[in-house]
């Protein structure tokens, strides 16, 4: 592992797995599936040689529910996968938001649906990552648009897991998790690196899902001296299976709003020349590359855009949303899906008829030209 920090060519799935080492994951499980294997035979050569654990699995339901195993052990813990994969992760990701399970999930998204496109890129794994397992229950999901953004948003994935004890899923693409740039990494030493909260009294007296008032209960390491359950039924504060009203809508209520507070600590944004703008472009990931250079190229052509990227995806930064298209005459929201993100911000932005989406789901990018063609096309018609 070339732990030099001076400039050195990345590539994303490198960047991410990395990042994941550095912000303190020790262990991975998983299956290869493209187009994020690289994650995997990253970890399978480094973890090992610094006391980490590697463990390919039969499959992905395995994958998942060994990193939640380990996790119990107090381990800080990753896997990655793409579109079929994540479908099969589904059932346990619901099942550490249920239970409170500090983990990272790496979703390279490739072209849907079912086995699709495997080396094709696509975005198309939103509302998946969102809603993908049944119930409501919090989900953060962070996604970088380059190699430099992958490395900085795993380690606050990894973090973010470990403080809020949540799934927190990291929604790369194929452009991105392939893409090789030049990077200048931070030294680890100077990252900041959060642990999560474990308990502060004797095991006879531990209540597993007791709060205090960051409302995220301590977490004690399987094999410490502290018992607990584990289920993902309804549970009381002792972690016990209960069906009784009070008890369960006083848990289920603080897991639904556990984020909550924590909203603007979590909320991650770029903006480019958006003061000044009278037209946004509303993006993330790869498509984000190709929207900042269309705003130049507008702009040299006398329309002023500007562009704002959503580096978290879920909890949606309505906030965000809203103040930056509140005096804008036109929003775009370019998105390699039939319109996915373009939804969410309807319900924020004000006047959905200054509202387009610029949608490609053939496997191929949104260049710069056919973005500012399209602002182009609407700007003439209005």
């Amino acid at each position: 592992m070339n732990r030099e920090r001076k400039a050195q060519l990345l590539q994303g799935n490198q960047a991410c797995s990395l990042a994941a080492i550095d912000a303190g994951v020790r262990f991975y499980a998983g299956y290869p599936i493209t187009p994020s294997t690289e994650i995997a035979e990253f970890m399978a050569e480094h973890l090992p040689r610094i006391g980490g654990k590697f463990i390919q699995m039969e499959d992905e339901l395995g994958g998942m529910g060994a990193v939640l195993g380990a996790a119990l052990t107090g381990a800080k813990v990753i896997t990655a996968t793409s579109g079929p994969g994540f479908s099969l992760k589904q059932e346990n990701i619901g099942f550490a938001a249920m239970a409170e399970i500090p983990c990272v999930i790496v979703n390279v998204q490739r072209m849907g649906p079912s086995t699709g496109g495997p080396t094709s890129p696509a975005q198309g794994d939103i509302m998946q990552a969102r809603w993908g397992t049944h119930g409501d229950h919090p989900i953060i999901a962070l996604s970088p648009a380059s190699v430099l953004e992958t490395y900085e948003l795993t380690v606050k994935a990894v973090n973010f897991a470990e403080k809020f004890r949540v799934p927190v899923i990291i929604l790369l693409d194929e452009v991105v998790g392939h893409m090789r740039e030049k990077v200048v990494l931070p030294d680890p030493a100077e990252l900041e690196v959060v642990d999560r909260k474990r308990p502060a009294v004797l095991p006879g007296s531990y209540r597993p899902y007791e709060t205090d008032d960051t409302g995220i209960p301590a977490m004690a390491d399987f094999g410490t001296g502290y018992r607990w359950h584990v289920t993902g039924l309804t549970h009381n504060e002792e972690g016990a299976p209960t069906g009784q009203a009070d008890s369960v809508e006083r848990q289920l209520t603080r897991l639904f709003t556990k984020l909550d507070r924590y909203e603007e600590e979590i909320t991650l944004y770029k903006t480019f020349k958006t003061a000044d703008a009278s037209c946004l472009f509303i993006t993330f990931g790869c498509t984000a590359r190709s929207a900042a250079e269309a705003v130049n190229i507008l702009r040299e052509e006398g329309l002023k855009a500007g562009l704002l990227q959503l580096q978290t995806i879920w909890p949606f930064p309505r906030k965000v949303v809203k103040e930056l298209t509140r005096d804008k005459e036109l929003v775009f929201v370019p998105e390699l899906n039939w319109g996915q993100l373009r939804g969410e911000v309807e319900k924020y932005a004000p006047g959905k008829e200054k509202l387009y989406g610029i949608n490609k789901i053939n496997g191929e990018l949104i260049t710069p030209q056919e973005i500012a063609a399209r602002v182009k096309e609407v700007a003439k018609a209005c």
